[in-house]
């Protein structure tokens, strides 16, 4: 659906994307997991055609660039900093954005309609967007790129500064789209967000690719050995090893075991181990 080929993309001195390469296959949930920084807000810019590329190439499903109208007309993006207007209402936002991707007469109020209920913010539609919660802000700008059925949706960061009801009601919405077939980019560095939502998940620093695969497999390949946490003597001691039982064992011949219990490498362990443990603000 979504091909980069060695992309790069730089501002001054600075290289925000370098030589990104990456597919998103037809209906899939693509996690593109960074630190701040790390370039998945460029890449999202370059992908729906907002940015153009220094070099490298970027196509949607066959035909061409996002650049072209008629190419960026299949996309919906949901960006990091909210899309909307203030002064209009709920309803006012999404039949202004429904009309610049030309919809118009019922099947413009027909969408209008669907993308408020989906939602949830039906019952606040009349009032100004001005006065929406964070949340509700966060769910009309999802809603305002869906208006028009695209058929790759981008969401940059979608949950940022939500409170959690409408942060499950954004995995619901994006859970729902993917079963019925959406194909949906998402950028995030909540892992958890990652975990529960995304088929794949490319980890990328710096404007590279770190790494790519579902999160079994970056864990596997990357996560390291489980840890074997003992504890004998009133003393706890951790062990990396690639075979727990047999550690267990070795250190039982020794000692008395009073309590042991063993972690598996997660995601995050993933993340830290490829982006570093340095602070990024």
């Amino acid at each position: 659906m979504l091909t980069l080929d060695a992309v790069r993309k730089s501002f001054g001195a600075t290289r925000a994307v370098d030589g990104l390469s990456l597919s998103v296959k037809r209906g899939e949930l693509f996690g593109l997991l960074g630190p701040n920084g790390a370039g998945k807000s460029t890449t999202v810019s370059l992908a729906v055609g907002l940015l153009a590329a220094d070099s490298g190439q970027i196509s949607i499903e066959g035909l061409g660039n996002p650049r072209e109208p008629a190419v960026r007309r299949r996309i919906g993006v949901a960006t990091q900093a909210l899309a909307l207007y203030d002064l209009l209402s709920g309803e006012e936002n999404l039949r202004f954005f429904g009309e610049v991707y030309g919809l118009s007469g019922s099947a413009l109020a027909s969408r209008v309609a669907w993308c408020l209920d989906f939602v949830g913010l039906t019952d606040r539609k009349a009032d100004r967007a001005g006065t929406y919660s964070g949340g509700m802000k966060r769910r009309l700008n999802l809603a305002a790129a869906l208006v028009h059925e695209p058929d790759l949706l981008l969401l940059d960061e979608p949950t940022v500064g939500v409170d959690p009801q409408s942060r499950n009601k954004i995995f619901e919405n994006i859970e729902t789209l993917h079963r019925e077939g959406r194909t949906i980019i998402y950028t995030t560095h909540y892992m958890e967000e990652a975990e529960r939502l995304c088929d794949r998940i490319a980890i990328v620093d710096a404007g590279k690719l770190l790494a790519i695969g579902t999160v079994q497999a970056l864990i596997d390949t990357h996560g390291g050995a489980p840890t074997l946490m003992v504890k004998s003597g009133g003393a706890e001691r951790r062990l990396q090893t690639a075979d727990p039982l047999g550690e267990l064992n070795r250190v039982a011949a020794q000692t008395t075991i009073e309590s042991f219990q063993m972690e598996r490498p997660t995601l995050e362990q993933v993340f830290l181990r490829l982006t570093g443990r340095s602070l990024r603000d």
